[in-house]
């Protein structure tokens, strides 16, 4: 069975929904728990974790894709994404875009609008897509 690639605006929304619902809540709290708002690294490593473990624990969704109607998961059999490859999608990834300069990011942008398949860069490093689910 082939899924529906989920497009720009469902990815984009899906990042915001988690910001709000989760970002900011952990921001607030990491901020009232270290007594600080300098670049906390409570709040970067909460954020890391919750992006790179719940997708390998809730069927390869975030609180804000699940809202969204989107998940990813693997191209080779259309699973849930392992630790593994949630490592490769987010620390590789992020490592790609920061030595490109951002450059990376905006090209992926650009791959989600205009592919059909809708894969950026750090799914082609993860073997993932990102798909609509019923």
């Amino acid at each position: 069975m082939v899924s529906e690639p989920a497009g720009f605006w469902s990815r984009f929304f899906a990042g915001l929904l988690d910001g709000i619902i989760v970002g900011l809540p952990l921001y607030i709290l990491s901020n009232i728990l270290t007594g600080s708002t300098d670049d906390n690294w409570v709040t970067q490593l909460l954020l890391f974790l919750y992006s790179l473990l719940l997708p390998v624990f809730w069927g390869g969704c975030t609180i804000g894709k699940r809202l969204c109607g989107i998940k990813i998961q693997k191209v080779s059999d259309e699973g849930p994404p392992g630790i593994g490859t949630m490592l490769l999608r987010n620390l590789v990834a992020s490592f790609v875009y920061g030595i490109t300069l951002g450059i990376g990011w905006i090209i992926s942008l650009f791959m989600v609008v205009f592919r059909e398949d809708k894969r950026a860069i750090h799914d082609f490093i993860a073997g993932t897509e990102v798909v609509q689910f019923k």
